[in-house]
């Protein structure tokens, strides 16, 4: 989320990011990607990998994925084939940004990377989705997407008044037995694992810039001891609500209100970075000086 734009309020793209975890001796550690300084939307932030939902996700061949009745369930609101092609996209672009494949092979085992031969023949796979469908990619390879290795976490809309509006829903997944994440060097310049409560105190530092759907997520993720943890809580019977923060103007300063959220809900944009505020305006627990 960047600075609002004043023009005629658009609609919201359908998008999809997966929250990816790992359990560590740390505790569990979150997979964050940092945005170019080029790109249009978010750039020099570090985000979740995801992206737009594009016309081929919701074109997948049924025997290309596993788990479609899983991924209805979990978007009860929406149709079917919708719910699919929001899980297709969260596989796809975790895929693309981070080269983590959440898929099986023709005997049904788990893509696994462990060894050299494997993780290049699977970065071929990964260069390839820039001029080939995905379809044909995983035809010629042999791969069904593991549609339930999701878990719908969060659904987050840009606030109107931006010129790029997205209809985001997150995922949680837990990092592939004998995968490791790699950047993809185009949209993002680097990628790390940080534990949440990392990850918000390099924020509030000022080493990072966590925008307001990523921080609230990572605050969301601090109680969680384990992925399984984790897991359960993303699983249980809760409304998974529709958050669209709002900007607001007080007393001459605008900020960003986030609804439903029992962590911190107003943020001000400093000097290009979000910063979570109090009810005074106050920098929440930022370090002194902090750009």
């Amino acid at each position: 989320m960047s600075e609002p734009t004043r023009s005629a309020s658009v609609e919201p793209r359908p998008a999809a990011t997966v929250v990816v975890v790992r359990d560590s001796e740390r505790g569990v550690e979150v997979l964050l990607v940092k945005r170019h300084h080029t790109m249009a939307f978010l750039a020099g932030a570090h985000v979740f990998p995801g992206g737009r939902v594009e016309p081929a996700d919701r074109e997948l061949a049924a025997k290309h994925l596993s788990g479609r009745d899983h991924a209805a369930a979990q978007l009860p609101a929406c149709t079917p084939a919708e719910a699919v092609a929001w899980h297709v996209a969260a596989i796809r672009e975790l895929f693309e940004e981070a080269g983590v494949l959440l898929a099986s092979d023709a005997r049904g085992a788990s893509v696994a990377m462990a060894d050299e031969a494997e993780r290049r023949r699977f970065e071929r796979c990964r260069t390839a989705l820039a001029s080939e469908p995905f379809d044909a990619i995983l035809a010629r390879e042999g791969l069904r997407l593991a549609l339930d290795a999701l878990a719908v976490f969060s659904h987050w809309v840009t606030p109107d008044g931006e010129v790029r509006r997205f209809d985001t829903r997150f995922f949680l997944a837990r990092l592939p037995a004998d995968q490791r994440a790699a950047h993809d060097d185009r949209e993002n310049v680097d990628l790390a694992w940080m534990t949440p409560t990392d990850a918000i105190s390099r924020c509030r530092a000022g080493d990072i810039v966590l925008p307001p759907p990523t921080w609230t997520t990572m605050r969301e993720l601090e109680r969680a001891k384990s992925t399984d943890e984790a897991f359960a809580w993303a699983l249980a019977a809760r409304p998974i609500v529709r958050r669209e923060p709002r900007f607001v103007d007080v007393g001459g300063v605008r900020e960003l209100v986030v609804p439903d959220t029992a962590f911190e809900s107003r943020f001000q944009l400093v000097d290009g970075r979000w910063r979570a505020v109090d009810s005074t305006g106050r920098p929440h627990g930022f370090a002194p000086g902090a750009p």
